[in-house]
């Protein structure tokens, strides 16, 4: 009976199997790059809320 690989064994496989990525041509993650900015530009966006209320109501 064969004996399937453990899934940190097909992983390097596939991992091995992969093209090299190009410098700075892809981000790591897809998903991750656009939920990076957005979390970005939400953090900006609050901020300048936040300071907008401390210059209208903090006399």
């Amino acid at each position: 009976m064969a004996r399937r690989k453990s899934l940190e064994e097909r992983i390097a496989d596939r991992v091995a199997q992969r093209p090299p990525m190009k410098e700075s041509k892809h981000f790591e993650h897809g998903p991750a790059k656009w939920i990076f900015a957005s979390v970005l530009v939400f953090a900006v966006l609050i901020h300048f809320v936040i300071v907008g209320i401390v210059m209208i109501f903090g006399h």
